[in-house]
């Protein structure tokens, strides 16, 4: 079904309710595991119908943030979303505590069961009010962010427009356009920052409420995570400051040269040659062309995806009015549709965006041929972004088709940016931490917290007349931060991940293609460290791992 003629119906919370509690009701008191397994099937369906209804309503909202009618039922799925959780929580208690347990775990998985077990601990009758005040906090964030209206270049433009003219060859067109968004988000500074001390209260309470020290302690079990915590990332990022860190310096001062600029200033480090960067060429319908073709030449598996992609038109790429920023992949479980939400602008961030998500896309809608279980089909974060990762990556040797004669520049440019960007994740994920370790620090300390962690993990980062950035507010853009907190290092680990993807695929494609295969095949059936293992990858929590990818990739770039 295409995408705009699926239905959309208000969910009736009290009949979901109601319906979903007799069938744990059942499953509690039956002791035949067929009758189980046929009850368990029903829960899921009728789960499966509400999450698909609460998705689309979420890709049509964000689609337009000033349609009335999706703002109305987004709003009322925020009301909502903790009373649906609340009925997962009652079916997952009653699988944990059920006599046939043990029969139930054999089928199911052991760790499926694990999940479940993690679901029970974030999760309580006490917090639901809490998580609605969450939601409308992360809901204004969006709305703030999204209703951006910047006159430049005699037009308005939002937050993603104004990303084009950071490539400009004009100097002071790049100065004054980064200016202008400094004044942006200057004039919404009490706004954003009250958000963000209001999520960080919200946060830190829902974690107490629930037992926890801290919400570090409780947003990694949010995340998923099963086989490494806080201290794993700890020393993860001490790695990348050991062996990153240097060699993006480095990048940096290479691009500092090709560009002729002694000093660069954070406006300056979109432009990569003096001659301009390398752009797509061809409008939007021209690009999905391309990329049609591109997915036909890599693979039958890619080629049978992308052709559903297009013909169920489940992809909004153009960047309107009223739409949110960023870009996102999303899914429809009762199609078994992926969604790609982009907001394309004219410059090589569209070929970026348009093979990540497909990464992501492809691996929902693969998966979903060998897994059932609404909740097994995508991994945790960490896993899903090298399936988005590695998929920019394996269109390398078809990246001619979009860029021409610029190929290699995208290339060196894609990869200088993959190295620069590990310490800028690891600086947002390192920022987070320390807040929801310290949820009382004011506004200024929490400034002066992000301005002294980028001068050690972005020593090249110079802020130049934008004096509102400069002290320590960069961070507001980066909208994970309100929305998906402690999301970020998994870009990091990912990229690691991806970046083993693409030294294998240089020695023998056949073999990373299958590895990679083999990964999306997985989805979230093991955690991420037994995943990897199945792929082939290695730990990159290990700075030996870390190390070899870097030394590997150092003479790649430099002849790039």
């Amino acid at each position: 079904m295409r995408f705009n003629d699926i239905p959309y119906k208000r969910i009736d919370i009290s009949e979901y309710q109601n319906e979903q509690n007799d069938l744990i009701k059942k499953i509690n008191e039956e002791t035949n595991l067929t009758s189980i397994k046929k009850l368990i099937k029903e829960y899921e369906d009728n789960y499966i119908k509400v999450i698909t209804l609460a998705s689309l309503a979420m890709i049509r909202y964000t689609i337009n943030t000033n349609d009335k009618f999706y703002d109305e039922e987004n709003n009322y799925l925020n009301e909502i979303n903790p009373l649906i959780e609340e009925v997962t929580n009652n079916f997952n208690k009653a699988l944990l505590n059920h006599k046939l347990k043990s029969e139930l775990e054999n089928i199911y998985g052991s760790f499926y069961f694990l999940k479940l077990n993690i679901k029970n601990k974030i999760f309580d009758q006490k917090i639901i009010d809490l998580l609605i005040l969450e939601s409308k906090l992360q809901d204004e964030y969006d709305k703030l962010i999204a209703g951006a209206e910047i006159e430049f270049d005699g037009k308005i433009n939002n937050l993603s427009q104004m990303a084009k003219y950071s490539q400009n060859l004009d100097r002071e067109i790049r100065k004054n356009a980064a200016i202008k968004v400094d004044n942006f988000m200057a004039k919404n500074d009490e706004k954003i920052i009250n958000i963000y001390l209001e999520l960080v209260k919200v946060r830190d309470k829902i974690a107490k409420t629930l037992g926890f020290n801290n919400y570090n302690e409780l947003g990694y079990l949010r995340l998923g995570r099963t086989d490494y915590d806080l201290n794993k990332v700890n020393e993860f990022r001490k790695n990348i400051l050991e062996y990153v860190v240097p060699i993006a310096n480095k990048l940096i001062e290479k691009q500092a040269k090709r560009i002729n600029i002694a000093n660069p200033k954070h406006y300056d480090l979109s432009l990569n040659f003096l001659d301009g960067n390398p752009t797509p060429k061809g409008d939007t319908s021209e690009l999905v062309q391309k990329a049609k073709e591109m997915y036909h030449l890599l693979s039958k598996e890619t080629n049978e995806f992308f052709n559903f992609m297009i013909d169920n038109d489940l992809m909004d790429l153009e960047t309107k009015p009223g739409k949110m920023s960023g870009g996102y992949c999303s899914d429809l479980p009762l199609y078994k549709a992926p969604f790609i939400f982009a907001n394309f602008n004219k410059t090589a961030d569209d070929v970026n965006v348009l093979t990540h998500e497909a990464g992501h896309a492809f691996q929902y809608y693969y998966a979903s041929k060998f897994i059932n279980n609404p909740d097994m089909i995508c991994p945790t974060y960490e896993t899903a972004e090298i399936h988005s990762t590695a998929m920019e990556f394996f269109s390398y040797p078809y990246l001619e088709s979009f860029f021409k004669e610029d190929t290699n520049k995208y290339k060196q440019i894609h990869m200088s940016e993959m190295i620069t960007f590990l310490p800028y994740s690891c600086l947002v994920d390192h920022f987070q931490s320390l807040v929801y370790e310290n949820p009382t620090m004011n506004a200024t300390e929490i400034k002066n917290t992000w301005q002294k962690l980028e001068k050690i993990y972005l020593p090249w980062k110079d802020y130049g007349e934008c004096k509102f950035t400069a002290s320590g507010t960069f961070w507001y853009k980066q909208s994970h931060i309100f929305i998906n907190p402690l999301y970020y290092i998994d870009y990091a680990l990912a990229s690691i991940c991806a970046l083993e993807f693409y030294l294998l695929d240089l020695e023998d494609h056949n073999k990373a293609w299958h590895n990679y295969l083999k990964l999306c095949s997985l989805g979230g059936t093991l955690p991420f460290l037994e995943l990897l293992k199945a792929a082939g990858l290695n730990n990159p929590f290990k700075k030996e791992t870390i190390h070899a990818v870097i030394n590997n990739l150092i003479p790649i770039i430099e002849k790039m």
